[in-house]
């Protein structure tokens, strides 16, 4: 018997590169709801304040992209690997002032998480007080890739190709987002 799917489900991050296992958690979220809101945190460095669980989240190195470009990196991203556009949305999720985050997200929506840390479960529990049921995607103390490591790659001119969806990967060579890493990172 085929499970039913929730009508509407949400995810969020920083997606300070959106790289593949950022896109596994938005597919695996995508395969438990008919529509998915992709929601991006710190969309506005003035509504991003200091996170203690995750010290690096406001620095200006960690930050390279604008809401706009990884709103099309993620779009484009998602449609490459068959998701249809009318199924998804990306919206602000902003995570540092929860309270706001009902302006993007419905509170009927389930939000959907991953937890690799203090940070993952911080943000899970503040988005079930401001309402919002939550369910938990997977939870494991090992990370696998992150945006922190992609940009090291970026900055130390290895290679990053791999770790991120081609579609990411050709947004930021085709707007040089690469050579603002390696930019702030210097």
């Amino acid at each position: 018997m085929k499970e039913e799917k929730i009508e509407l489900g949400a995810v969020c991050g920083r997606f300070q590169v959106f790289h593949k296992d950022h896109l596994r958690y938005v597919l695996g979220a995508k395969r438990c709801c008919k529509h998915l809101l992709v929601g991006i945190t710190s969309p506005d460095p003035s509504v991003s304040p200091k996170e203690n669980s995750d010290e690096n989240r406001g620095l200006k190195a960690s930050n390279p992209c604008t809401y706009y470009e990884r709103m099309m990196i993620i779009e484009q991203s998602l449609i490459e690997y068959g998701i249809p556009a009318e199924e998804f949305h990306i919206v602000p999720f902003p995570i540092g002032k929860p309270e706001l985050v009902k302006y993007y997200v419905p509170l009927y929506a389930t939000c959907f998480f991953t937890i690799y840390d203090q940070w993952g479960q911080d943000k899970m529990e503040r988005m079930q007080q401001a309402g919002y049921q939550a369910e938990v995607l997977w939870k494991s103390n090992q990370k696998g890739l992150s945006s922190t490591f992609i940009r090291k790659q970026i900055a130390e001119g290895k290679e990053w190709k791999e770790y991120v969806p081609s579609a990411a990967y050709s947004y930021m060579k085709q707007h040089q987002i690469d050579k603002r890493i390696l930019k702030l990172m210097s």
